[in-house]
């Protein structure tokens, strides 16, 4: 075991005794996931929440109904979540993509191909990044994958000093991936994101990790 996978299993044992064992991720479709990620960008879990409820309220399991509907349908009940009309854009082109790619509304045969791959296929789709796909392929297929948000990063960054202070979003989440070890990698994600929310905010830094020895 290299000197930096120890820092990050000693981490997360210390977040682990502090916050408890996350929560698994909710057992929902592919398709349901890639469109819960698609409303989770740039917004907070319960506005996300309460637009994927709506809409699913509104066509429940009919993705044609979905994709085939006046945008401004599919924009009202998501509006809560913010940027209604680019989310409800690229729900409705993703479905498409989805649909004519493998000729229905699944993306089971993503959890055939290596994560690479998986991720490349993914992030073929305007308006799935990265960070999108790495949370379906982690959550969904459980896939070694490390997404990186704002909480990641920054936490990565300025507090325990995982990587470079000035690397980028992408850069971050290269490096994690890379070294975060597979067995810890959803625990470890969920567990920095609850830090970041409940002691070192981004309006109010400073933690044990911070004064901690990096």
């Amino acid at each position: 075991m290299d000197n930096s996978e120890k820092r990050i299993r000693q981490l997360n044992q210390r977040l682990l005794e502090k916050y408890g064992e996350p929560e698994q991720p909710r057992k929902m479709s592919g398709i349901d996931y890639v469109i819960e990620t698609i409303l989770s960008q740039n917004t907070n879990d319960i506005s996300r929440d309460k637009a994927f409820k709506r809409l699913k309220d509104k066509y429940g399991d009919d993705y044609k109904a979905m994709e085939n509907a006046e945008i401004d349908e599919v924009i009202e009940p998501i509006r809560v979540c913010g940027l209604g009309p680019t989310k409800a854009e690229r729900i409705q082109k993703t479905l498409e993509i989805i649909r004519e790619d493998q000729g229905g509304y699944s993306i089971e045969f993503l959890k055939d191909m290596s994560v690479e791959d998986a991720k490349d296929w993914l992030t073929e789709i305007p308006g799935i990044g990265p960070k999108t796909a790495s949370v379906i392929l982690g959550f969904h297929f459980k896939m070694p994958t490390f997404p990186v948000d704002t909480h990641v990063h920054r936490l990565a960054t300025t507090c325990m000093n995982l990587v470079p202070e000035d690397a980028s979003r992408t850069k971050t989440h290269n490096i994690l991936e890379e070294k975060v070890p597979d067995d810890i990698k959803y625990q470890f994600h969920i567990l920095l994101i609850t830090h970041g929310r409940e002691e070192c905010t981004a309006r109010n830094p400073g933690c044990e990790f911070c004064s901690s020895d990096k």
